[in-house]
């Protein structure tokens, strides 16, 4: 059994933390300044912006969890805290989407002057911080847990982006409707990808085989193994994103040649479906037994 998946990436909780106090720090100023300024967009792309902290200080202690050694209780260690982590982030966004848009509508019924100057400088200064920290998450460990961290603030560099855009129209054009309009057209963006990394998260907790993996595809190959004459109870599923775990019984044509079989079986897994971590079980050719799409029990009964 290979374990190439399992080694830990420490780089990735450090660059998360980094990422963390960034985007909180930065929040609080740009918070202050769209009150103060009266600029929804900029208090949006704040409360965003503390909605990302949230989320990558989530991402880092699930990271952290991830590389915890397997024990007794926890066989397959904790890595699922990764898609628990997506689950609530993408959660969170969807309620970060949800006042947005509340706010928005009130804004375009009852318009307020804003500030545009300060909004647009300090737009660009949080654009400036979000493309830093973009560019630490992109440059990190790649998993389904920094993807919804990197969502996260690409979503607030989007925000930054139309908040600069709102300061500017208002400075130098004094349309006030640019601001809450330009906030629903960032909230619908996010909502797009939080549904996304929802859909991800609920499939990766639900043990859901890898959108990676075709599991009709991989039946069929290990059918195609010499000596196999079917396969049956065929499970894939993941406790990490990046980690699919694979059981299934092969019934052989000769017991006597099981671990020629089993070796060739393990080897495919590995090379074509970078599949490393499975559980193959043989069976006797007594009975007729084919592999079927969804992997189903009704040959039990037969």
């Amino acid at each position: 059994m290979s374990h190439a998946h399992d080694h830990a990436h420490p780089g990735a909780g450090a660059t998360l933390i980094l990422a963390t106090l960034l985007t909180l720090a930065f929040a609080g100023v740009e918070a202050g300044v769209g009150l103060w300024a009266g600029s929804l967009a900029l208090v949006a792309d704040a409360g965003h912006m503390v909605n990302d902290a949230a989320a990558l200080a989530l991402a880092a202690g699930a990271a952290w969890l991830a590389r915890r050694p397997t024990s007794l209780r926890h066989s397959y260690g904790l890595g699922r805290a990764e898609f628990i982590a997506a689950l609530i982030n993408s959660l969170g966004l969807l309620v970060l989407v949800a006042w947005l848009t509340v706010s928005a509508v009130q804004r375009l019924q009852s318009p307020q002057a804003v500030q545009g100057e300060a909004v647009s400088v300090t737009a660009a200064i949080g654009l400036a911080i979000n493309l830093l920290v973009a560019w630490l998450l992109a440059r990190g460990e790649k998993n389904l847990n920094t993807r919804a961290a990197l969502l996260h603030v690409i979503g607030d560099l989007l925000g930054s982006v139309a908040a600069l855009l709102s300061g500017l129209v208002i400075t130098f054009a004094g349309w006030m409707p640019i601001d809450p309009l330009l906030s629903l057209a960032i909230g619908a963006l996010i909502l797009v990808s939080s549904l996304r990394l929802l859909r991800e998260a609920l499939h990766g907790l639900m043990e859901g085989a890898p959108f990676s993996v075709d599991t009709e595809e991989v039946g069929h190959a290990l059918a195609g193994v010499p000596g196999v004459a079917s396969v049956h109870d065929l499970h894939i599923w993941a406790v990490k994103a990046e980690q699919p775990l694979l059981s299934a019984h092969l019934v052989v044509h000769d017991i006597a040649h099981w671990e020629s079989v089993m070796e060739a079986g393990h080897a495919l897994l590995a090379e074509r479906f970078d599949i490393h971590h499975a559980t193959l079980q043989p069976e006797p050719m007594t009975r007729t037994v084919h592999w079927r799409e969804p992997p189903g029990h009704e040959h039990e009964h037969g």
